[in-house]
């Protein structure tokens, strides 16, 4: 079997294929823009569902199970029932699996 040389071929192949382009000033405003957009968006719906989540009424009883059962923190216990809105055993079969 050959082996492939150093590399040099195929390197100098690469830069002779993707030649440097100017990126205009505007595009890239828009760019970032289109950006901070989508990630300002991404950020409320984020804290839109904590809310929603921080309403969920959780039993402690639960709570304390899940920590047991699956030996994982508190902080994911009750993040995993708040997202079963406290089933308990919705929350047990999604860390399961």
């Amino acid at each position: 079997p050959r082996k492939h040389d150093s590399g040099a071929a195929d390197l100098e192949r690469v830069t002779d294929y993707a030649e440097e382009k100017e990126i205009q000033s505007s595009n890239l405003e828009t760019a970032m823009s289109v950006i901070g957009d989508r990630r300002s968006r991404e950020q409320k719906a984020k804290q839109e569902r904590e809310k929603e989540l921080a309403k969920v009424t959780i039993k402690k009883e639960d709570l304390e199970l899940i920590m047991t059962e699956m030996e994982i923190s508190r902080a994911a216990a009750e993040r995993s029932l708040r997202e079963h809105m406290g089933n308990v055993v919705e929350a047990l079969i999604t860390l399961t699996n």
